[in-house]
């Protein structure tokens, strides 16, 4: 078993934890450390680390296998990157989870009911450790589930998640981008759902993702595709 652990909590993690946790859990680290103390209700979870990822592989000895399905791929070749696609993630999903890291999630999970009630809701969302480079993204390239309620239901909605590391498009765009099939590990964060009826949550993009222009921030309003507000130069 590795000395570093398989489950961090928001509260343990920052942004320099990326490499361990992704970007995605590094920056709710981040938000839940530095936001709660002002007032802001940021939903606790936790990160199963890259480290239970490489973990998955080796107690499951399926490494090889996947470098094998792999082998001389041609992404340009859709038929052979589907093919390829669904049998590295069928080796994954038919790999045994290792017992000390379904019972470390299990227990992580416990501790939330302890705080939010029993069979919580939670988000099951990836969190790769490459989602946001200077010169690649990562981000969206992998899967999420929500309202995912009891340790059963999550363990196989993190299988599922360790398992979109290489969705089709992830695969393809990695290796397009020069990078290696094991140079990019996955993360996933654990947080407990809002509803609906009782909170709210918003994206705003602080430039035109098309263009980059800057002096403009776009966010969706109820009833409109977006809404775009220009800064008084």
């Amino acid at each position: 078993m590795s000395s570093k652990p398989f489950i961090l909590w928001f509260d343990e993690i920052g942004i320099e934890d990326v490499p361990e946790v992704g970007g995605k859990n590094a920056s709710l680290g981040e938000m839940y450390q530095h936001l709660t103390a002002k007032g802001v209700k940021i939903p606790n979870g936790f990160a199963i680390t890259a480290t239970a990822y490489k973990h998955l592989l080796k107690d499951a000895g399926i490494e090889q296998a996947i470098r094998d399905a792999l082998d001389g791929l041609d992404t340009h070749d859709v038929a052979d990157l589907q093919k390829r696609g669904k049998k590295v993630r069928d080796i994954i999903l038919n790999g045994k989870f290792p017992d000390d890291l379904e019972q470390d999630i299990k227990k992580a999970y416990t501790k939330m009911e302890e705080k939010y009630g029993e069979s919580v809701d939670v988000a099951v969302r990836s969190s790769a450790t490459a989602e946001d480079l200077p010169d690649a993204s990562f981000a969206g390239q992998q899967d999420t589930y929500l309202n995912i309620r009891g340790p059963e239901d999550l363990l196989d909605a993190c299988h599922r998640c360790f398992s979109s590391l290489f969705t089709n498009r992830a695969i393809s765009y990695g290796q397009d981008k020069g990078f290696g099939h094991f140079d990019v590990y996955l993360s996933i964060a654990v947080q407990k759902m809002v509803r609906s009826d009782c909170a709210s949550s918003g994206v705003m993009f602080t430039m035109d993702t098309e263009s980059g222009f800057k002096d403009v921030s776009i966010s969706p309003e109820p009833g409109d595709w977006v809404k775009m507000w220009y800064k008084v130069l």
